[in-house]
């Protein structure tokens, strides 16, 4: 990679950690829209705040009314788009860091967003920044955008694209490395029944509020006292789960923990409702909460729903229920399915409508996989760039993961998380390690170089 690019980078770090600090302790968690603010106030501030930054660093910003914003080096017809985005998801359980102190601890900033998405955006700012102060002609302008709907329902592109040119090729750092050419369909689901009259009845129940979120806890208040108590302790006994349950003067909480993540990826994770539900079920709860428990439970590849499928591009399905709630007299949830590349959605959708009997079944969402030609010269230069940097061979992949990188015609995820590093995306103690954050920043300026260069 060019030298002086390189040395600026290293001489970024201190201004890095300050900026990431100050743009973590700012809680863009989607909140009620107001005049200005289509996603609340709080994301309206990180918004502002992100492009005063990009303004200092003497970059040309466009806002785009509180959806969105660009970031542009250079002035050639053609652009490389680097699409981050700016809103997090809800905090959750189990912190022992504050969700938004950006406290540091052994190299690693702690905070809901620091690795989802504002630590890979601002890495990738930074380059872009080096790159500028090192004077380097560009054969194509670099256009970075960030979003502020990327965790819900990505209005922030539909307006973005309704009211401007979008590049044709680019990246999103909101990833893993070495780069994902493949990102799967995905098909979101909600559900509606009535509670069921006669059987254990639920006095209350409200877990999750976003779907592609795995539940690390859910507590439901159930009608009795000591005995179902002691029944449900015994039932996380004997499935060796994780289960309280605790007699109040209005009926048994109960609790059940399980491990949170992000939906794409269930490996290794423990589904919260999931548990519940087939707890629920086997206490004596009847109607949906059984029919939920049989079809969905503690599986995560939407075998019970009739829509167990995987392919040698793209992998298996995976399948998340990320909300329930008891409400007015009704269950009310959702599934979030990640499917192969070649998956049927229509299909899929019509198979677990059929394994819901007595559900309400809406289409939240249904996208399209998205595929780029690993011999296409994003990719391959996407790779070259990652083998320079880490001195390893490396391929392109597949996720379940959804990123802007569909925004794009021709797009993909690339970074920031490194192949060996932990998950920790939508999970507790969310954190960056800022030594790998900074290689990859480099990575970033090496790819742009590749890619807009002269």
């Amino acid at each position: 990679m060019n030298q002086k690019v390189s040395g600026l980078l290293e001489s970024y770090r201190e201004e890095y950690v300050r900026l990431l600090q100050e743009w973590v302790r700012i809680p863009s968690v989607k909140g009620e829209k107001a005049d200005g603010a289509p996603f609340g106030r709080e994301v309206r501030r990180m918004l502002d705040r992100a492009m005063a930054d990009a303004e200092k660093m003497g970059f040309a910003v466009r806002g785009f009314d509180g959806y969105a914003c660009d970031i542009t080096l250079g002035d050639a017809e053609e652009k490389i788009a680097v699409l981050g985005h700016l809103d997090v998801v809800p905090v959750g359980d189990g912190w022992t860091y504050p969700p938004f102190g950006a406290e540091i601890a052994e190299g690693k900033m702690f905070g809901r967003g620091t690795s989802d998405d504002k630590g890979p955006s601002l890495a990738a700012l930074f380059a872009m920044k080096a790159i500028r102060e090192a004077g380097i002609p560009l054969k194509r302008s670099i256009r970075m955008i960030l979003g502020c709907d990327e965790e819900s329902g990505w209005e922030d592109m539909a307006y973005y694209t309704a009211h401007t040119q979008i590049p044709k090729i680019g990246f999103s750092p909101d990833a893993s490395f070495p780069v994902i050419n493949t990102e799967k369909a995905m098909l979101h689901l909600r559900f509606r029944a009535p509670a069921a009259k006669s059987g254990l009845q639920v006095i209350s129940m409200a877990t999750g509020d976003r779907l592609n979120v795995i539940p690390g806890e859910s507590r439901a208040l159930v009608e009795g006292g000591a005995e179902l108590a002691e029944k449900a302790a015994e039932w996380g006994k004997a499935h060796n789960l994780p289960v309280e349950a605790r007699v109040t003067d209005k009926g048994v909480e109960i609790t059940t923990i399980g491990i949170t993540g992000h939906s794409a990826h269930p490996e290794g994770r423990r589904n919260a409702i999931g548990m519940m539900v087939c707890l629920l079920s086997a206490l004596g709860v009847e109607g949906p909460v059984r029919t939920l428990a049989e079809a969905v439970g503690m599986t995560s590849d939407g075998s019970g729903l009739g829509c167990a499928c995987r392919d040698d591009v793209s992998g298996a399905l995976t399948c998340n229920m990320g909300i329930l709630h008891l409400e007015d007299g009704y269950w009310m949830g959702t599934l979030d399915m990640r499917c192969p590349v070649n998956a049927d959605l229509k299909a899929l959708r019509d198979s677990a409508c059929m394994h819901l009997p007595g559900f309400e079944v809406e289409t939240l969402e249904m996208k399209v996989a998205h595929h780029v030609p690993a011999e296409s010269e994003l990719v391959s230069q996407l790779l070259a760039a990652y083998s320079e940097e880490t001195g390893e061979e490396a391929s392109a992949v597949s996720t379940g993961g959804g990123t802007y990188a569909k925004v794009l015609e021709e797009g993909v995820a690339f970074g920031a998380s490194f192949p060996d590093d932990e998950d920790v995306a939508h999970q507790a103690n969310e954190f960056v390690d800022l030594d790998r954050m900074m290689k990859a920043a480099r990575i970033y300026a090496n790819a742009l170089l590749r890619l807009a260069a002269e």
